[in-house]
């Protein structure tokens, strides 16, 4: 049994002729078989305007959780920049109520959506600043905690339903600041690997060495999101793999939001030009791919690199089977649940 952690950051993909309804629907059938398989954690992302269905985290994550029996579920993460913090504090005060210990309240700055989906949730008021983003996480402790400081304007404002405990942090991102944020707060942080390749093993050393122990946390705690597809043969897996591939890049080459996951066989049979072909590759090098023992290899000898001890998992193929199969095959190949 191998000694790093395994967990899975889900999106709720839609399929091309399918529904976010169906996405939605396997995202809970999926999250109960994680349960079942040993994995550690269970997280919802938030997106709109996208080919993913899952815009509301703080609503999956009740339903993930009554669902399921022993798996943490937490959101992969809440955007921030959208909300009040005190409404966010609010929600997971609630979650933490209902399903006590098993509550993660993952955080991040970026919109997850295009700029004119992020003004729409904004209801006409202007956008979140990225300059007031750390006062945000500042304000979202001190409420969940009930430590805001003397002289703030907030203060003596309670969270509801209080409690003795609190949902578990985490600070998500793929930058330097993302991490130094972490670290000043005494959050976990977990490094967005499967959107930026670019400097992680600095950036994790670099919360390390300037984390600031919290109430919350009292030594540092990473994490690294991670593009997987296993299947029982590499070169299995390596077609499966060609629906997140040509996805991404008809979605950020192209701009064409919102067209769901295509066959493997779509993908490969468009005619992708130049740069469209370096994106290619370059996704193809730095995706995770492969039989069981080669994914297990590339993950321990990444997690080992970045001196981590728990990878989260991001798995989209075309066909659902084969992506509960990938699931399920790194369950047994590490050893989960024994």
């Amino acid at each position: 049994m191998s000694g790093l952690r395994l967990s899975v950051l889900d999106q709720s993909p839609i399929r091309r002729g399918g529904t976010p309804a169906q996405a939605i629907a396997e995202t809970l059938e999926l999250a109960r078989l994680c349960d079942e398989l040993g994995y550690h954690r269970y997280w919802l992302s938030e997106h709109h305007g996208t080919g993913l269905a899952s815009a509301s985290p703080e609503i999956l994550i009740g339903q993930v959780a009554n669902q399921t029996k022993n798996i943490r579920v937490g959101s992969g993460g809440v955007m921030l920049t959208h909300y009040a913090p005190l409404k966010v504090a609010e929600q997971f005060r609630m979650l933490e109520t209902l399903f006590p210990g098993r509550i993660d309240l993952g955080v991040g700055r970026a919109p997850g959506s295009d700029t004119r989906t992020a003004r729409a949730l904004a209801d006409g008021h202007a956008m979140a600043d990225l300059d007031r983003y750390p006062d945000q996480l500042m304000d979202l402790y001190g409420f969940l905690s009930g430590t805001l400081p003397a002289g703030h304007p907030y203060r003596g404002i309670t969270a509801q339903p209080a409690g003795d405990t609190l949902p578990e942090l985490w600070l998500l991102g793929s930058s330097r600041a993302s991490a130094q944020y972490a670290a000043s707060l005494g959050w976990a942080f977990c490094f967005a690997h499967f959107i930026s390749q670019e400097g992680p093993e600095t950036v994790l050393r670099e919360y390390e060495a300037a984390f600031q122990p919290s109430p919350f946390l009292s030594a540092p705690r990473t994490a690294i999101g991670v593009s997987v597809t296993c299947a029982e043969t590499t070169e299995r897996a390596e077609y499966l793999s060609w629906s997140r591939w040509g996805s991404r890049v008809v979605s950020r080459a192209r701009g064409q939001q919102g067209g769901g996951v295509m066959t493997p066989e779509d993908a490969m049979a468009i005619d992708y030009t130049g740069p469209e072909r370096d994106y290619l590759e370059y996704l193809q090098q730095t995706y995770i791919y492969g039989d069981p023992g080669t994914v297990r290899g590339r993950l321990e000898s990444l997690a080992g690199e970045y001196g981590t001890d728990e990878v989260v998992l991001v798995t989209i193929t075309y066909d659902f089977e084969a992506r509960k199969d990938s699931y399920r095959l790194l369950a047994r190949e590490f050893g989960l649940g024994q």
